[in-house]
């Protein structure tokens, strides 16, 4: 299946059933009166987010989504049905935008939620609905409500617990696919990885969702190399694992061109806590190594994220995915920063009052 994180898609809801004019007419009834049935209110554009998606692929074949309208009122009072919805499904971290791509409709994070996209028109009235004290014969009706229509913008935003960034060829889908079951592409080229891939990872008995994007180069915001469109799947983590090359020029200037991006990106992301870890640390000499580490430490000082008050700056870290040296170590941070954050979360949620 192809991965697909935005789509654009026209949606109309459904019209209103037109009202009835009708009179009653049976054997030994002199004045039988209007009796003619309301329409039925035309369908809805809902969106649903479901279990087991995780791509918006279908809405590229198909961009066009209609509710059913109202059924028309009938004679002997009958009112008209309602139309059926149209809806929408989505996975878990669909936003819905207007067309303009900044007015957002709805946020759906969690399963079986649902937002009202377009509301159906209400059903028209019967005759019957006009009868007055000295109109006891109407002869009109109402028609149905138009339904309304727009075209909106569905973007999804990966879940997960922390994010994987860094350059192209840092090993950041070697990492993924070593620490979870994931099996992404590798290769020895840049851009091996086109979409976002997601694994779970368990360590200590714990685990937690990790997200691998495709790299960034330096001007990814202004559209260089993928760009920086998948920065958004990192928007909702509560980490940002930054892998360094080892092998690389200078250790320093690449994580410096990453920071820039995120920075540039805006939406949090150059403030959110960060781990560090140098990559590929078995593919050069120690003496190498230490200097690659040396201006990283600089690197990170000036460039780093924020800190917060008595918190010292985290040294980078040195692993290796293919040899398995300093993973755990790595997870274990991960894990402790995302544990500290839900905890978090869970102070600030307020607790339902107790009853006996």
């Amino acid at each position: 299946m192809k991965f697909l994180d935005q789509a654009k898609i026209y949606v109309r809801s459904g019209d209103g059933g037109a009202g009835c004019v009708s009179f009653r007419r049976e054997k030994f009834i002199e004045f039988g009166g209007p009796d003619g049935g309301d329409g039925g209110r035309g369908g809805d554009v809902v969106a649903e987010c479901v279990a087991g998606l995780n791509t918006l692929i279908d809405y590229r074949y198909q961009q066009h989504f209609k509710a059913k309208t109202g059924g028309h009122g009938m004679g002997k009072n009958r009112a008209g049905g309602r139309g059926a919805d149209a809806v929408l499904k989505v996975p878990e971290g669909t936003q819905i935008f207007e067309e303009d791509g900044e007015t957002q409709i709805a946020d759906l994070t969690e399963v079986g939620q649902r937002a009202v996209i377009c509301k159906g028109g209400n059903g028209g009235f019967g005759n019957l609905h006009f009868t007055t004290s000295t109109n006891r014969a109407p002869r009109r009706a109402n028609p149905g409500q138009e339904g309304e229509e727009r075209t909106i913008i569905l973007r999804l935003k990966l879940i997960a617990d922390a994010g994987l960034v860094g350059l192209p060829n840092a090993g950041k889908s070697t990492f993924l696919a070593t620490v979870s079951a994931a099996r992404p592409k590798i290769a020895d080229y840049p851009f091996t990885t086109l979409h976002p891939n997601l694994g779970v990872v368990h360590v200590d008995g714990k685990e937690f969702v990790l997200a691998d994007i495709p790299g960034l180069i330096e001007g990814a915001h202004e559209g260089h190399g993928l760009g920086d469109r998948f920065l958004g799947h990192v928007e909702r983590t509560g980490v940002i694992l930054h892998l360094i090359d080892a092998t690389g020029e200078h250790a320093g200037k690449d994580y410096k061109i990453v920071r820039g991006e995120l920075a540039a990106y805006g939406h949090g992301l150059a403030d959110k806590p960060e781990i560090v870890a140098l990559s590929k640390m078995d593919s050069v000499d120690p003496e190498a190594l230490k200097q690659q580490v040396e201006r990283l430490k600089r690197a990170i000082r000036s460039a780093g994220p924020p800190l917060e008050e008595g918190e010292k700056p985290r040294a980078p870290q040195k692993i290796s995915s293919i040899a398995g040296e300093g993973v755990t170590e790595v997870l274990r941070a991960v894990w402790r920063v995302i544990e500290a954050r839900r905890q978090e979360e869970a102070e600030r949620t307020p607790q339902p009052a107790w009853r006996p």
